[in-house]
C-alpha cells in the first residue's frame, strides 16, 4: 500500500496528464479538507528568473532594532513579490562582514527593470479614515476615494510589540506614538469614534481596528482573533513603516530557462549514468546479494524522490549534485554488510548465521559514517543563520538533498536490505 502511494507520487505530471491520473489528494479529516499536490519544484538556476541581491542601509536604526527592521523589509519584499505571482520565490537576509543584505530569487521573472522596480521601494506605513460601507478584508489593496489617508504614517510610531490582553489572555499588538503622533492620533481617534481607522502597508491593509474612544496618551491597542504568531507579524509590519530600510542593489543576475533545461537534462544523465554503474558494479562484484542492494538501491531512489515531491524541495543544479552524490554514497552500507557476511563465510558458518553476525557488525560503522554526513550536511545548510557558518542558497540546496539522502539511505541500507535479504534467503 505504502509503496504504491510512492510509486503514484513519482509518477511523471506528463504521465499523469495523459492517462487522466489524479495529481493531488483531496481528503477531508475532521471536516478539515487537505489538499496536497505532489510537483517537483525547479529553482532559480534550474527554471530561469531573476537574482538580485540588495544591501540595506542601516545606519539610521538602533542595534536593538536591527533586526526586526531587516526582517520587515524581507516580509514585505515577500509579500510584494507574492503579490506579484512570483511561484516560489527565494528570499532571505545575508550578512557579509559589517553589511546586511536582501538576496532575491525570482523564478520565471526575466525582466530584471521590472523585478527591481517591484522590490526596490522602502515599505510605507499610513492610517486611513474609511467609510464603515466599505467592506475590506486583510491584504487587499483598496485606497479609493471611499477613503482618507490621514498624515499620521510610520515615522510617528516608536514601536510596535506583542502584548496580551488581561481579560482573555489573547494576543494583541502596542502602539506607541512619538509626541507630535501622539496629537495627531487624538485629533484622529475623536473624530472617528465608533467608525474604523485601517492600517496600510504599501496600500495593503493590515488592519482595521474600530475606535472605541478618544485616545490621548499616545497608546494604542490593535485587538482581534489573533493568533500569536499573527500578533508577531502584525506587529514586525507596523515596525517596517516605523523602521524603514533604504535598500540598494548592488548585484543583478538574469538567467535564461534554456541554460537550466540543458543543465537539467544533463544532470539526469550523469543520475543515469552513475546509478547504473553503482548497480552494475554491485551485481557483478557480489552476484545474488548484489541484485539484493541494487533493489534496495532502486527503492531508496523512489523514497528520495517522494520526499523530495512532499516537502517539496526546491531543486537547484548543486541540489541534483547533493542527491546524485548520495547515490554512491546509499551503497556503503551495504558494502559493509556484505563484506561483514562474507568474513563469517569465509569461517565456514552458514549462510543465515553469517547474515545476523554480518548485520550486527556492521552496524555501528554504519552508524558513525552516516551520522558524520548528517552533521556536515546540517553544518552546511546552517538552519540558525550562524554568521561564521555559509548562509548561501547553493551550499544549502546541496546540503538539504544530501541530507535527505544520507537519511533516507540508512533507512533503506539497514532496514530495507534486512528485509530483502531474510525474503529471499528465507531466514527466520
Amino acid at each position: 500500500m505504502i509503496f504504491s502511494f510512492l510509486i503514484w507520487i513519482n509518477i511523471p505530471d506528463s504521465l499523469k496528464e495523459r492517462y487522466k491520473i489524479p495529481q493531488k489528494i483531496e481528503i477531508n479529516v475532521f471536516g478539515l479538507k487537505i489538499k496536497k499536490e505532489f510537483k517537483i519544484q525547479l529553482g532559480l538556476d534550474l527554471k530561469g528568473g531573476s537574482h538580485l541581491v540588495f544591501e540595506a542601509d542601516t545606519k539610521n536604526i538602533k542595534p536593538e532594532d536591527l533586526e526586526d527592521a531587516l526582517l520587515s523589509t524581507r516580509d514585505i519584499i515577500e509579500k510584494r513579490v507574492n503579490f506579484f505571482g512570483v511561484s516560489e520565490p527565494v528570499i532571505q537576509t545575508v550578512k557579509s562582514g559589517s553589511n546586511y543584505r536582501v538576496s532575491v530569487d525570482l523564478p520565471g521573472i526575466t525582466d530584471v527593470n521590472q523585478a527591481i522596480n517591484l522590490i526596490g521601494k522602502t515599505a510605507q506605513l499610513v492610517f486611513v479614515e474609511q467609510d464603515q460601507s466599505v467592506k475590506i478584508s486583510t491584504g487587499e489593496s483598496i485606497l479609493n476615494t471611499l477613503t482618507k489617508p490621514t498624515n499620521l504614517t510610520g515615522k510617528y510610531i516608536k514601536k510596535a510589540t506583542v502584548d496580551f490582553n488581561q481579560q482573555d489572555g489573547k494576543p494583541q499588538v502596542l502602539l506607541t506614538f512619538t509626541e507630535e503622533g501622539s496629537k495627531l492620533f487624538a485629533e484622529i481617534t475623536q473624530r472617528n469614534i465608533n467608525k474604523p481607522v485601517a492600517i496600510f502597508i504599501d496600500e495593503f491593509l493590515i488592519s482595521a481596528p474600530i475606535v472605541q474612544q478618544a485616545i490621548l496618551d499616545g497608546n494604542a491597542v490593535i485587538s482581534g482573533n489573533f493568533t500569536l504568531n499573527e500578533a508577531k507579524k502584525l506587529a514586525i509590519a507596523i515596525n517596517s513603516g516605523a523602521l524603514p530600510l533604504s535598500i540598494n542593489l548592488i548585484e543583478q543576475k538574469n538567467i535564461g530557462p534554456t541554460l537550466g533545461k540543458a543543465e537539467v537534462k544533463k544532470s539526469v544523465y550523469a543520475g543515469i549514468f552513475g546509478l547504473l554503474t553503482v548497480l552494475l558494479f554491485m551485481i557483478f562484484y557480489y552476484g545474488k546479494l548484489g541484485l539484493i542492494a541494487s533493489l534496495a538501491l532502486i527503492i531508496y531512489g523512489i523514497i528520495s524522490l517522494a520526499v523530495f515531491k512532499t516537502i517539496p524541495v526546491v531543486l537547484t543544479l548543486s541540489g541534483i549534485a547533493g542527491f546524485i552524490l548520495s547515490i554512491g554514497m546509499a551503497v556503503d552500507s551495504n558494502i559493509l554488510i556484505f563484506e561483514r557476511i562474507k568474513e563469517e563465510l569465509k569461517k565456514g558458518k552458514d549462510f543465515d548465521v553469517a547474515a545476523r553476525l554480518g548485520f550486527g557488525r556492521a552496524i555501528d560503522a554504519i552508524k558513525d559514517a552516516n551520522l558524520t554526513t548528517i552533521l556536515v550536511a546540517f553544518i552546511l545548510f546552517n538552519p540558525l543563520n550562524w554568521e561564521f557558518l555559509p548562509q548561501f542558497g547553493l551550499v544549502r540546496g546541496f546540503a538539504l538533498t544530501l541530507l535527505i539522502g544520507v537519511i533516507t539511505s540508512l533507512f533503506t541500507g539497514v532496514v530495507i536490505t534486512k528485509r530483502l535479504i531474510s525474503f529471499f534467503y528465507k531466514l527466520s
